[in-house]
């Protein structure tokens, strides 16, 4: 009995129309141009759709009313797809400038063949600034989050040690911010899956895991020994 209880006082999920409004309502706060967008992709493939069937079906009541169906049902199609890729912009717009906002892409927008980790590979722990690492048919991209001026040298540092275990394999790269010449937060996904491709898929699985390991063995530091710690001289007093 407590059981039934429990799950009928548990709160439903929303169904799927139900999330499909949500998602839009939150798009449109955050893109206003959404909504038009989705209706020209509505009504694009309606009236092509409508045009066809008076010039095909001859006055043919059926013909006319699958062509305008078809077209209902592609506009849909578009109308998602654009309503798709929009949310996902908007989403990225609420984490862009934060810390952590790559690792979010890396870990659930890449596509493709591409392999990413939500966690840096390296850290400046008083800016916050990050290094990740994302593998592909590309090779190996290192990828900046923080000012350019300030991140060069850490991305050039990732670059050499990537370069000493794996030196056949091309190493790519990339800024992401709003400077000139920096890869904005929203295209990062689609920017990797342009970059050309040199290695083939085990070679992609060989390289990161290969890359993988070598992290995961580095020394994790470790808190101070407290059988070697040195009292201070004003509490021995």
């Amino acid at each position: 009995m407590a059981r039934t209880k429990d799950s009928a006082s548990a709160p439903k999920e929303p169904g799927r129309l139900k999330q499909m409004w949500q998602v839009f309502q939150m798009t449109r706060r955050y893109d206003s141009t959404a909504p038009w967008l989705m209706l020209l992709g509505f009504l694009a493939p309606v009236a092509v759709a409508l045009a066809f069937a008076l010039w095909l079906s001859a006055g043919n009541a059926l013909t006319i009313t699958l062509w305008v169906v078809a077209g209902v049902l592609a506009g849909l199609l578009i109308a998602m797809v654009i309503l798709g890729r929009r949310a996902e912009r908007a989403a990225y717009s609420q984490i862009d400038g934060q810390p952590g906002a790559v690792g979010a892409v890396l870990r659930g927008g890449l596509r493709g063949g591409w392999m990413g980790n939500e966690m840096p590979v390296a850290v400046n722990g008083k800016t916050q600034d990050a290094v990740y690492r994302a593998v592909g048919r590309g090779g190996v991209v290192l990828i900046s989050e923080g000012p350019a001026s300030r991140t060069r040298r850490m991305l050039e540092d990732e670059q050499r040690k990537v370069a000493r275990v794996l030196p056949n394999v091309p190493i790519t790269l990339m800024s992401v911010g709003h400077d000139e010449g920096d890869v904005p937060l929203h295209r990062l996904a689609a920017t990797l899956r342009k970059t050309k491709r040199v290695i083939t898929k085990p070679e992609v699985v060989a390289v990161s895991n290969r890359l993988n390991s070598l992290q995961s063995s580095l020394p994790i530091p470790k808190g101070i020994d407290p059988m070697k710690a040195r009292p201070q001289r004003g509490r021995m007093r």
